[in-house]
């Protein structure tokens, strides 16, 4: 595939005419470029997917639709959807990285698609994830069962909607970097999702980071910028 004859050249950029593939970002911020799928044509997106692959050897997209997806499946027969997560992705994962793992903890099973594309971004990263779903605070020893488990993470990503409680309770327990993602699930008060995003911005609970509501992927590149850090052999 030519890239200067579409729009010209330029160093760390792949032009295609209608994209530029950013293909210094993994010397600059240590992790590929990701497709985001939302609004793309099906035609753009396997272009922007070929040229990230040739380069890579993976690609990872995220809100991947469904219907954009049955289209794809053509054109990409090597790929997989990842319908819970809404992330699609192509090739061999890559090897996994030697660092502890990122747990992800959901309030309830309603959170599961924003946990999810938060999983999938971080195994597309190398990492490993370990998944505790289902420990919100309306039955706090579901959460206090797994601690041992929690304990084991490097980082940890508490994904939580309604008013956003958990990640405040999960801190207050652990000596872990928390990363809180509110989710736009809840009643009519929660307001898409704003209820839990204040609640998690106000936590009492010290250093508790938090991302945009539903920003799973978001969450996942913050998990994996800290844990390069701890990778990092003194000078």
């Amino acid at each position: 595939m030519s890239s200067s004859s579409e729009g010209g050249s330029q160093k760390g950029v792949e032009n295609l005419g209608f994209a530029r593939i950013d293909t210094a970002r993994r010397e600059r911020c240590g992790r590929p470029e990701v497709i985001f799928g939302e609004g793309k044509a099906v035609d753009e997106f396997v272009r922007i997917a070929d040229a990230i692959y040739a380069r890579e050897g993976y690609v990872l997209a995220t809100r991947v639709t469904p219907e954009l997806a049955c289209e794809l499946r053509s054109l990409l027969p090597d790929a997989v959807y990842h319908a819970r997560a809404r992330c699609l992705t192509l090739g061999n994962l890559p090897e996994v990285r030697p660092a502890p793992p990122v747990g992800i903890l959901c309030a309830g099973t309603s959170d599961l698609a924003v946990a999810e594309e938060a999983a999938v971004t971080l195994e597309s990263f190398g990492r490993v994830v370990e998944r505790i779903h289902d420990v919100g605070v309306a039955g706090l020893h579901r959460l206090l069962g797994e601690m041992d488990q929690l304990r084991s993470c490097g980082v940890l990503i508490v994904v939580a909607g309604m008013e956003g409680a958990l990640p405040s309770v999960v801190a207050g327990l652990v000596d872990l970097p928390v990363i809180a993602v509110p989710t736009s699930i809840g009643y009519g008060a929660s307001f898409g999702g704003l209820a839990a995003l204040l609640g998690m911005l106000n936590s009492c609970a010290n250093g508790v980071t938090v991302t945009n509501i539903d920003n799973g992927f978001g969450a996942a590149c913050a998990a994996d910028a800290i844990l390069r850090l701890t990778e990092q052999k003194p000078q």
